[in-house]
C-alpha cells in the first residue's frame, strides 16, 4: 500500500497533515485529515473564576476571539443565572456583526480566494494573497484591506482590544456607546454593505463564468450529503448570536430544533486513537464512521450548513443573494463542499446589513449596559455560531464560581468528521491508477478542507486516556531513520 502525506496544509489556523491511502491498484484506499497538535483549554479552565474565562479562552486563537469570548461571556450569563439587557445585547452582537465582516472576507480573499483567482494548479509562491493582488489589481487589494480594517476598528472600539476582546462581562458589557461612535458606526456599516455586494459580484465574475471551476465546485469528487446545523431565530432565519440550533438531514426536512442548553441531548463525541481531534455525532442516529448520508452521524457546520439549515436570511438583500445561491444551485438543500465559499459571502452580505440595522436602532445607546449577578453560580452553556460552525462553551463551577469542569465543542470540531469525508471524496475523484501526482492536484485535495475554513488550534482540546508523543529522527537526504513513540 502506498501512502501520500500533505505535511502541512497550508492556509489555515492552526497545525494539520492529510493522509492519503493507496490500495495495490493505484486507487485511494482511504484518506485522513490528522491533527497533531494539543491546546487544552477545557483543563486549563479548571480552577479559574468563571467570570475570568471570557479573557481567557479568547486566547485559543487569534483568527475567531469574538466568538469564543461572547460563547463564553454567554455561558457566564447562565452560571449566573442573570438576564442581559437588551442594549447590551445589541452592544454584544454589533461587534459580532462587525467581525463576522473581516473574518469572512479574511477567508475568502487570502486563504480561498488565490485558489479560484490565481488558479488551483498556480505554482505555491503565487498562489497565495500578493498572487491575488497582482491577478486583481492593487485597488481591489487596497478595498478588501481598508474594508477589513474599518470592520476590526468596530470591534476594536466595542470589544476594548481589537484582537482578543475584554467587553462582554456577565450580565452585559462593559461600557455604552456615544452618539458620535453610533453614527461612526452607521456610516461604516453601510460602506461594509458595498463591500459584500461587490465582494459577492467577484464571485460571479471570477467563479461562476468560469466553466471549469463550476464543473469543479458541482463534480461527484466535492459533493456529500449529510445532515446541516446552523443558528436560526424564531422565523427560522439565520441568526449568528442567538437562537435555537437547528438541524436538517440531506433531505432537507427538520431532524432536530434544540436551544443550546440541550446540546448534549443531541451531540455526543468520539474520540479516535490517531488524532487529537474529537468527533461530534448525532446521538440519535448513531456513530457509523466517517461517512456520509441519512444513516450516519455525521453532521455538517458552515456556512452552506446554516443556509440549509434556515428558511431564509433576515436582511432584504442578503435574502436576494440566498435566493439566487438555490436557484443556481438548483434549490435545497446544496452538498457541494465548495460551494461553501458562496455561502460565506451570503453571510458576509448579511452580517453587513445587521451592522446597519443595529446601529442605527435608537435603544444603542442607552447606557443601561448591564445587569449585575445576584444569584448563586452554579452551571451553564453559551453558544454563537463562529465562522467555521457552532460554538459551544459549557461550565459548571462550585458555589464561589470556581469552574470545576468545562467542555468546549468548537465549530471545526464540528467539522472534524465531514472534513476527513470531503478529503476522502476529492482524493478518490481525483487519484486513479497511474495519476501523476503533482503539487497542484495535491492542492486541489486541500481545497476540500480549506472550504471548511479550519481553525484547528481552536478545535484541539482533549484526548481521553495517553498522550502520545513521537519523534522521528530523519538523515540529511530526509529518510526516516528511527521513530521513538512513549505515551505521556
Amino acid at each position: 500500500m502506498q501512502r501520500i502525506t500533505i505535511d502541512p496544509v497550508t492556509r489555515l489556523e492552526g497545525h494539520g497533515k492529510i493522509e492519503i491511502f493507496l490500495d495495490d491498484a493505484g486507487d485511494v484506499a482511504n484518506a485522513y485529515m490528522v491533527i497533531p497538535e494539543l491546546r487544552g483549554f477545557e483543563k486549563f479552565a479548571e480552577g479559574r473564576p468563571v467570570e475570568e474565562l471570557p479573557r481567557i479562552t479568547p486566547r485559543i486563537c487569534g483568527v475567531c476571539p469574538e466568538a469564543h469570548h461572547l460563547a463564553s461571556a454567554k455561558a457566564c450569563d447562565a452560571v449566573y443565572h442573570v438576564a442581559v439587557p437588551p442594549t447590551g445585547k445589541m452592544l454584544r452582537e454589533l461587534l459580532y456583526a462587525a467581525f463576522y465582516v473581516a473574518d469572512h472576507a479574511t477567508h475568502f480573499y487570502i486563504l480561498a480566494g488565490p485558489d479560484f483567482v490565481v488558479g488551483p494548479d498556480a505554482p505555491p509562491a503565487e498562489r497565495n494573497i500578493l498572487g491575488l493582488i497582482h491577478k486583481v489589481g492593487v485597488e481591489i487589494g487596497q478595498r478588501v484591506i481598508r474594508s477589513r480594517g474599518m470592520a476590526m476598528d468596530i470591534v476594536g472600539t466595542l470589544g476594548g482590544k481589537t484582537i482578543h476582546p475584554v467587553n462582554a462581562i456577565p450580565g452585559g458589557v462593559s461600557k455604552a456607546i456615544n452618539a458620535e461612535e453610533r453614527a461612526r458606526f452607521e456610516t461604516t456599516g453601510r460602506e461594509l454593505v458595498d463591500f459584500a455586494q461587490f465582494t459577492l459580484q467577484v464571485f460571479r465574475d471570477l467563479v461562476l463564468k468560469n466553466s471549469a471551476y463550476v464543473e469543479m465546485i458541482l463534480s461527484d469528487a466535492y459533493t456529500a450529503p449529510m445532515y446541516y446545523m446552523g443558528m436560526v431565530d424564531d422565523h427560522n432565519r439565520i441568526n449568528f448570536y442567538d437562537g435555537k440550533i437547528r438541524i436538517v438531514d440531506p433531505d432537507g426536512d427538520e431532524f432536530a430544533k434544540y436551544a443550546p442548553q440541550d446540546y448534549a441531548t443531541v451531540i455526543a463525541e468520539r474520540v479516535e486513537p490517531w488524532t487529537y481531534l474529537k468527533f461530534p455525532y448525532l446521538k440519535q442516529v448513531g456513530w457509523k464512521g466517517i461517512v456520509a448520508g441519512k444513516d450516519s452521524g455525521v453532521y455538517q457546520a458552515t456556512p452552506l450548513s446554516r443556509l440549509n439549515a434556515a428558511d431564509g436570511m433576515a436582511t432584504p438583500r442578503a435574502q436576494e443573494a440566498y435566493a439566487e445561491f438555490y436557484k443556481t444551485l438548483g434549490g435545497k438543500p446544496v452538498h457541494h463542499t465548495l460551494a461553501i465559499h458562496w455561502a460565506r459571502l451570503v453571510e458576509l452580505l448579511y452580517a453587513a446589513e445587521r451592522l446597519v440595522e443595529l446601529a442605527t436602532d435608537p435603544e444603542i445607546t442607552n447606557p443601561h449596559v448591564r445587569n449585575l449577578p445576584t444569584e448563586k453560580p452554579t452551571e451553564g452553556v453559551g453558544t454563537v455560531e463562529a465562522p467555521r460552525g457552532t460554538l459551544t462553551h459549557h461550565y459548571w463551577t462550585d458555589e464561589r464560581g470556581i469552574v470545576t469542569k468545562a467542555n468546549l465543542i468548537v465549530g471545526t470540531t464540528n467539522n472534524y468528521a465531514p472534513i476527513s469525508l470531503s478529503i476522502k471524496k476529492a482524493a478518490q475523484g481525483l487519484i486513479h491508477q497511474g495519476t501523476i501526482i503533482t503539487e497542484g492536484l495535491l492542492n486541489r485535495i486541500e481545497m476540500a478542507f480549506r472550504a471548511y475554513d479550519p481553525c484547528f488550534g481552536c478545535a484541539t482540546h482533549t484526548l481521553a486516556g495517553e498522550t502520545p508523543l513521537e519523534a522521528r529522527i530523519h538523515d540529511a537526504r530526509g529518510n526516516l531513520v528511527q521513530s521513538v513513540r512513549q505515551n505521556c
